[in-house]
């Protein structure tokens, strides 16, 4: 049995990974800050599927809790075939309403834990010849939206170079970039989601699935639904000075509330 390494596993898009992961039989390692969420996942996972799941309790936004985790993910012994780099949030307001302490954690979270998590676990995976990393971006990456879409462009960008610098080793690299999903995400930032079109809302069992197969096809991004790859067809032929006020004024209609 192959084992997954999952970060922010206890909800929304990581919960997904994990229900689909644990389904194909896979072992797996959930990471997240709260030990009592974890434990109770592991054992639902455990029961339901007859896998092993480890529990990881770690804090992304910290140096010692990425630490953890690169740690885990070098040990050879225990070989994670699959990383999925999911842990992540956002911060209610506009630029220079949110406090710089704020913006530098997203971007530990966001940036530096992918880099590192990234870099230790497919050192290992090239050596042994195979292995995947799924990095959780958003469609968000592709305008010009504040520091979270800034993040989650180094997150598609990181991405894709170092799928290309490893072509031919057998280890996969993909960044996975949904749009609105029904999780923790928007509660936790405090923002409102009465005003999103119903839409524009993915099923986040759907949307791993997604992604998995895209996965596997070898795709290096994954825009995992016809209605945003539409948005994202047209994003793409918009001049970038008109971009950035439609996005501007959407943000502020469909934003944080």
């Amino acid at each position: 049995m192959t084992t997954a390494l999952i970060t922010g596993s206890t909800a929304g898009i990581g919960a997904a990974f994990a229900r689909r992961l644990a389904g194909d039989g896979h072992n797996l390692v959930l990471v997240a800050r709260n030990t009592e969420r974890l434990r109770e996942q592991a054992t639902e996972l455990h029961d339901r599927h007859g896998i092993e799941a480890e529990v990881l309790t770690a804090d992304l936004a910290t140096d010692d809790g990425i630490a953890a985790v690169e740690k885990r993910l070098a040990d050879r012994r225990n070989a994670v075939d699959l990383l999925v780099n999911n842990a992540g949030f956002g911060n209610k307001g506009q630029y220079l309403e949110v406090s710089i302490e704020d913006e530098l954690t997203m971007l530990k979270v966001h940036c530096e834990a992918v880099l590192r998590l990234t870099s230790a676990a497919t050192e290992s995976m090239r050596e042994r010849g195979r292995g995947g990393v799924v990095n959780v971006a958003s469609v968000a990456a592709f305008v010009p939206r504040g520091t979270y879409g800034a993040s989650k462009a180094w997150v598609v960008q990181f991405t894709q170079g170092a799928a290309k610098d490893l072509a031919g080793s057998g280890v996969r690299l993909m960044a996975l970039c949904p749009g609105f999903v029904r999780t923790e995400f928007h509660e936790r930032a405090g923002m409102g989601t009465s005003n999103i079109p119903k839409w524009m809302w993915l099923d986040a069992d759907k949307l791993v699935a997604a992604g998995l197969s895209d996965l596997a096809r070898g795709k290096t991004l994954s825009v995992p639904d016809p209605r945003y790859k539409a948005l994202m067809g047209v994003v793409k032929v918009t001049p970038r000075a008109l971009l950035g006020g439609v996005t501007s004024r959407t943000g502020r209609k469909y934003g944080p509330q």
